[in-house]
Order: C-alpha cells, then structure tokens, then sequence
C-alpha cells in the first residue's frame, strides 16, 4: 500500500481546523507578537498554502513556523481536536531544517561525551569572557546556558536494593543533554522508583531525535528511532520513563505500544510506600508546556510534592506563559526567548521562595541562566531531586 503524500497529509490536517480562534489566548508567541501569523490559526493557514503550492517556502512564509515553540497549548484546548504537533512536524519535514539551522552545535549538545567536556571547558576561569564575544549568537547562547559552577546537589543516598520487587522493571532513558545536566534528577528517580518497589534499569545515553524531529531534520530523527526500538527490545522492561517531559513525544512516537511516561505516575501509583520528612520552605513551581500538555501530569506532580510535610508550592501561571526554551528555540532564536523567560521571572519577582522547581531541563537551565543575570542567587531544581532529598529510607 503507497505511503500517503505528505502534501495531502497536511492539507488534510490543516483542514481540521475551524478558525475559532480559541487557540489565541493561549499562544505564546502571539502574546509576544500580536500578529495573526505567529498564532497556531496563522501556522495553519501557511502549512495548508504551502501543501497546496499556494505559497513557496520563503524566509517570511517559514520564519511563523520555525518561531512555534511546539507547546501545544493550543492543542489542548482546541474543540475540533487538530493534530497540531503532527501538522507542525509534517509540515517542518516539507520544508527541511532552517539553512540557519546551527547543526554542528547541537551535534555537540545531542552528544554526551562533547555535551560533558564543553561544560568543564565552560567553567575555566575567563573562558566565557574571552571566549562569548567571538561565537556566533546560537553558540553564545548555548554558552550562557552552561552552568558556572558545579553543583553538589546529588543525593549520598544509595539506591535501594531491588532485589524481590515485584511492581515491574522500568528502563530508564537518560536522554543527551540532561544525562549530562540531569544526572541528579535521573539518580534521584532510580532511588524513589526503585524504593516504591520497582526494579530500575538505565538504558545508554544518546539523543532520541527529538531535537532532529522538531526541527525537520527526519533522516536523524529515523536514526535516532531505531537507535531507541533497539535499545528497548535488548532492555527487556516492562515501562519506559524520562525525567525530561521534553522527550516523551518523540519517545512515544518511536514506541508507540510502549507505556512511554515520566516518573511521577508509576510513583504515584505506589505512593504508599514512601515517605518524606518536612520541609518548611516555600517553592516556586514551573510547569513546563510538555509536562503540562504532554504529559499531563501536573496535578500527579502537585500531589508528589505535597506529600512532603511543610512544603508550600507556588505554580507559576499557566499558558500562554512559556520559559521560551522550547528545545532548539532557545539556540536558534536567543533573543526571543529572553523576551518569553521574562514574563515568567517577573512573576517570580513577586514571590517569596526558596527555590524553583521545574522537570525539563532545557527550561531549568533557561531560567537559571535568567536568574543569574539578575544576580539572584536562588537555586533551581528538578522535582524529583527534591523528592529524594527529603525521602526518608525504610
């Protein structure tokens, strides 16, 4: 049977859409912009004139596409059920990855070994003040992403003996960049999901195309699949969990029978077998677009936390704020997402925490990088880092 043209795909997609505007309030970017062009409605008129020849793929015609965070906001709350994501990715695969695209960058980012020697390389002592001036500005803003200094977060605690668990094995996907910058939260799910009585296994670190597959580049992100189809046949697991929310789509794209999750829902599931000693602080929590609209376990999130005796969370608000990170976005368009992260850090400005909590680590970082500019001094974490540190062992 002949693959569907992808032309016909999207037009097909685009015609889904009813133009009722419900999608607007929610877009980030056309809260940035205010212009109908950089709203999903907008984006999915270009996709239908681009499938149907209508328009050729200009810098002005692409440049709406390529500026979509992918947060799918919109798609939560669209009445007529668009695909947006598919129509977004078809219709990015069509047009291939930008020719400003800063491939040989985020070849380093999707390697662990280079991700790990370019954040030593980046805490040498003047390396960012001699260095930042002469790079390109994606290369600039990855620079400014890196963390100054190493930070001694990660739990002591041993992880628990799994031997005897019977609630199921779980492979745990260490991901590119947060095997690197999130070996804290993936240390710190190993110890809660192995205590709640689930036996954890790690799978190798590599990309799982999510970068490549967001930005058109579909050869890699193939690559990038089979790497994964393979690696989960050899694991043998009965579940597949990432602490970064940013990778489940792609995850369950390549996996699609799989049970594909974040950890907080198989921890939730066995919540009675953990317990926290108290906290009295109060945390600001960010939710990232992907966990909010993705994975959707928010509220599973808020009610982990609140098992901690003393802790008072503070949500940042909902869509259409978004950090801006958004994967690639953060690289490609710097300036953007400084204008995206600072409708966040200004209500954190209003709040009296202690820190700020956040799953994905491309926001994380994003924010991090926001607070340092401001000379804050307020330290941001995974939820999951949190967890451990106050889990009290059996």
């Amino acid at each position: 049977m002949p693959l569907e043209n992808p032309r016909h795909r999207i037009a097909v997609l685009a015609d889904q859409c009813v133009q009722c505007g419900l999608c607007l309030p929610v877009c980030p970017t056309y809260a940035l912009d205010g212009n109908e062009t950089e709203s999903p409605r907008g984006r999915i008129a270009i996709a239908a004139a681009l499938a149907r020849d209508q328009v050729s793929p200009s810098d002005e015609v692409r440049g709406p596409l390529d500026h979509c965070l992918g947060c799918l906001s919109c798609e939560r709350v669209c009445p007529a059920g668009v695909k947006y994501e598919e129509l977004l990715l078809e219709t990015r695969t069509l047009l291939g990855p930008a020719p400003e695209r800063p491939k040989a960058l985020l070849g380093l980012v999707k390697r662990p070994r280079l991700n790990h020697w370019a954040q030593r390389l980046a805490r040498w002592p003047g390396v960012r003040q001699w260095l930042a001036p002469a790079l390109p500005n994606a290369w600039r803003a990855a620079l400014a992403l890196m963390p100054e200094k190493r930070k001694a977060t990660r739990s002591t605690s041993p992880v628990p003996n799994s031997r005897g668990k019977k609630a199921g094995t779980v492979a745990l996907f260490p991901g590119c960049a947060a095997s690197i910058h999130d070996a804290d939260a993936e240390h710190a799910a190993e110890m809660l999901l192995t205590a709640a009585g689930y036996r954890v296994i790690r799978l190798p670190a590599f990309c799982c195309g999510a970068l490549d597959l967001h930005d058109g580049a579909i050869h890699e992100a193939e690559a990038a699949a089979t790497h994964l189809r393979q690696a989960w046949t050899t694991a043998g697991a009965d579940y597949l969990v990432t602490v970064t929310p940013g990778c489940l789509s792609t995850l369950r794209r390549a996996l699609p029978a799989v049970r594909v999750d974040d950890p907080y829902r198989l921890l939730a599931e066995r919540i009675d077998e953990l317990a926290f000693q108290p906290l009295p602080a109060r945390f600001a929590l960010h939710v990232p677009c992907t966990q909010a609209n993705v994975a959707r376990s928010d509220a599973t999130l808020m009610t982990l936390l609140k098992r901690i005796p003393q802790l008072e969370l503070k949500r940042l608000p909902a869509p259409p704020y978004c950090c801006g990170a958004a994967g690639s976005h953060v690289l490609q368009f710097p300036e953007r997402a400084a204008q995206l992260r600072e409708s966040v850090l200004m209500h954190m400005k209003t709040l009296d925490v202690r820190g700020l909590l956040s799953s994905n680590i491309g926001c994380r970082l994003h924010l991090a990088a926001g607070l340092e500019e401001t000379a804050s001094a307020l330290p941001t974490l995974h939820p999951l880092t949190l967890l451990a540190q106050q889990w009290i062992p059996s």
